[in-house]
């Protein structure tokens, strides 16, 4: 595990530059590491974001791209618009969370 700094955050990552901690995550770090990955954040995101951030607290991992098409009712076409190439990894990496399982 590396330490680095984003937005003034000290953070530690992982290899492929996940947070290892998601308590480290703050909504102004979203917008940063959205930024990292050349996305820019409207509101839509932000639902989702919220969403997986709760989710993660009460299931203790992190949503896969099913059950937050499921649960917030945002239509899988939508989600890859958003989060597009790989959104169900992109929204992890944005939100602070691990990779979902099953992710490559």
């Amino acid at each position: 595990m590396t330490t680095t700094t984003i937005a003034g955050h000290q953070v530690e990552i992982n290899e492929e530059g996940f947070l290892t901690r998601p308590d480290e995550w703050s909504e102004d770090l979203a917008p940063e590491l959205a930024g990292l990955i050349g996305l820019r954040l409207g509101d839509e995101h932000w639902k989702l974001i919220h969403f997986l951030r709760d989710d993660f607290a009460a299931q203790g991992e992190t949503a896969t791209l099913r059950r937050v098409s499921t649960q917030t009712g945002t239509p899988v076409k939508q989600l890859f618009a958003l989060f597009p190439g790989k959104p169900a990894k992109k929204m992890a990496y944005v939100s602070g969370l691990p990779k979902p399982k099953g992710c490559v």
